[in-house]
């Protein structure tokens, strides 16, 4: 390569996304948006651990016109990277909710707000900035174990690179603690609690051809486990931050020149079915064998069609969709998801989840027939992808893979993603200086007038910048969000993120049952209909549950694709692609088949049939009653 052929260099992804584990092993994050990694032997190791998932970053070279020419390796560049990293949830305000909520925002004290003074550096875990270059390059001084906790180290993970000297950020074990030994008692504002979760700023030298140049810098986020990892929400992060670049930063939208049914719109609705293998109400109302089954190839031939005579259908299943500019409080719609008002107000729209306005613009082009019925493209593998095609991928993969909502206050990265102010240009963000710490005092109370000010903590992204707006630790939000109950229709609904944190689950037990050719196919479907609770070991008692997710979260089963297909489908009535509950090691509370059996004829049988009875009464589509904010979940 010829060195007038470079005029700069960047990272990528511009935001990776690690996530924690209690295993020495680890998988790589998916390179590409809507592919989940699969790990050879699943994700946990032999030993029931949780694996890590690495985030790996990349050097692009550009010429003067902006275009990207190549991947820089260590074949032909030296790279030279620099990490700073942190953790300062406890140091950082409480979460009351997202303050961009147009007039329902909360403004928001101090985590410990008893801690003052120069004391409140002891919040902050700050391994400061660490080096490294190389192939193949580990060991322990590229730990990131400087920060302290109240003087006790907190390792938040370490730093490799691989045989082409790309980096490698592993994250944490997933560890939380109280240096004051007391329980945790809230979803989201825990004090004296700290986890191993953490962000920053990755920067990078890099030598070729004689010249060097300073590589524009990404982030990396390190966020909890992926419980359902394949499954994928509705609404995505990518969603999010694209809707906002298409509407507010000249981003091309690639539906400009048509919607695409398989492209644009099949995902929308196979998401929602997919739902159905971690909360039961999504499996009675999209699942199969029910009447709005996504998947099902008959029912695909009238969507995807763009005729006349197809119209009403997808005029159906479009009116069940709220509109994402609508004032109006629309409980009966769909997605069936908390929204980030849910939990300080009632009967308005912020109480539910709507998709984006570009994903609801582009569903109401494809209920007026204005889209190509184009066949679904082949998946092209990232080595095989140009330059400008990796790139692309690079930039959305991460942000596809984390949920877009509700944010109260989020699992991966939260609502600051869908502020302006916080990015240089679409999917890059604005960084603090080289050497900057991150801001942390804005006032006894961050109201939304500040936080959304020109120079407020939005406007730089710096190390612990976008993990301090989410709870602490993280276990305790995730054992306090789960599923409401809808007593009108006898559902789990409306959950909050069920595609990372598990509200129903198909057991190992059940499908063994499920799948087993020697069962008659009437007792099979009955297997296959039995869910469980995903946290059924950890009781009902609210403190409890939340301080055993604390220190047990590793042996939660992970719900995972079953690569088999069902042996002997009789006539299709059961699924061939399966998520499974894998590798839960509470072994104990495991029902006996007597209790199985038992719970199938008094309850599973006639609680599915009331359900799809409910359904095929109320024109066809998912409906629930106004009444329906049963919630039983602690804190939520």
């Amino acid at each position: 390569m010829r060195k007038k052929e470079i005029a700069s260099v960047s990272i990528y992804p511009p935001i990776g996304i690690a996530r924690v584990g209690n295993s020495d092993d680890y998988f790589y994050a998916s390179d590409i948006p809507g592919v989940a990694p699969h790990p050879k032997g699943g994700f946990k190791d032999d030993e029931g651990r949780v694996k890590k998932q690495v985030a790996r970053f990349r050097i692009y070279a550009f010429d003067k016109r902006g275009n990207v020419i190549k991947e820089l390796t260590d074949k032909e560049a030296k790279i030279k990277w620099r990490v700073h990293v942190a953790n300062i949830k406890s140091a950082w305000y409480q979460f009351n909710n997202a303050l961009d909520l147009p007039g329902a925002s909360i403004p928001a004290a101090y985590r410990n707000v008893k801690v003052t003074g120069e004391t409140r550096d002891e919040l902050v875990i700050d391994p400061g900035s660490v080096s490294i270059s190389g192939t193949n390059t580990s060991g322990s001084k590229y730990d990131l174990d400087k920060g302290e906790f109240y003087g006790t180290n907190v390792k938040l993970g370490h730093l490799e690179t691989d045989k082409e000297g790309r980096l490698l950020f592993f994250g944490g074990n997933g560890d939380a603690a109280s240096y004051d030994n007391l329980p945790a008692t809230t979803f989201a504002n825990n004090d004296g609690f700290h986890d191993d979760t953490c962000d920053g700023v990755i920067r990078a030298t890099v030598s070729v051809g004689g010249e060097i140049f300073e590589a524009t810098p990404a982030n990396v986020a390190v966020t909890p486990p992926n419980f359902g990892p394949g499954l994928f929400g509705v609404v995505t992060m990518n969603d999010v931050v694209q809707d906002l670049f298409i509407r507010e930063m000249k981003y091309p939208d690639i539906a400009a020149k048509g919607v695409e049914f398989w492209r644009d719109i099949y995902p929308i609705l196979e998401r929602m079915t997919d739902t159905q293998w971690v909360n039961s109400g999504f499996f009675m109302l999209f699942g199969k064998n029910s009447p709005s089954d996504f998947t099902d190839p008959d029912l695909l031939k009238i969507l995807s069609n763009p005729s006349k005579k197809t119209q009403p259908e997808r005029k159906r299943v479009f009116d069940w969709f709220r509109n994402p500019e609508s004032n109006d409080y629309e409980p009966t719609k769909v997605p069936p998801f908390y929204g980030d008002g849910f939990g300080e107000y009632q009967n308005i729209a912020l109480v539910d989840l709507p998709i984006t306005i570009t994903q609801y613009a582009r569903l109401k082009k494809w209920k007026d027939g204005k889209f190509k019925a184009t066949k679904p493209v082949a998946q092209k593998p990232f080595v095989k992808m140009t330059p400008a095609e990796q790139i692309n991928a690079l930039n959305q993969a991460p942000m596809e893979e984390c949920l877009g909502g509700p944010f109260h206050p989020g699992i991966e990265l939260t609502w600051p993603m869908r502020e302006n102010i916080m990015w240089k240009e679409p999917y890059r963000l604005k960084v603090v200086k080289e050497g900057e710490s991150t801001r942390l005092d804005f006032g006894p109370l961050l109201s939304p007038a500040i936080a959304l000010g020109p120079n407020g903590p939005l406007s730089k992204s710096g190390p612990g910048s976008l993990t301090r707006w989410l709870g602490v630790p993280w276990q305790t939000d995730e054992a306090s969000c789960l599923s409401g109950y809808d007593t009108s229709t006898y559902l789990p609904l409306p959950s909050f993120w069920a595609a990372r944190v598990p509200n129903q689950v198909l057991s190992e037990d059940s499908y063994a049952r499920m799948e087993d050719p020697k069962v008659n196919i009437a007792q099979r479907l009955k297997h296959f209909d039995y869910r469980q609770d995903w946290l059924r070991d950890f009781g009902s008692d609210y403190q409890k549950k939340i301080n055993l997710m604390i220190s047990e979260w590793h042996e939660l089963g992970i719900i995972t694709r079953i690569d088999e297909k069902t042996p002997h489908n009789i006539k299709g009535f059961l699924p061939d692609e399966v998520w499974k509950e894998t590798g839960r090691h509470f072994t104990d509370g495991d029902p006996t088949i007597e209790q199985v059996i038992y719970a199938e004829k008094k309850e599973i049988s006639s609680f599915k049939a009331a359900a799809r009875h409910v359904l095929k009464a109320k024109i066809g589509g998912p409906k629930r009653s106004r009444s329906r904010r049963t919630f039983d979940r602690g804190e939520r």
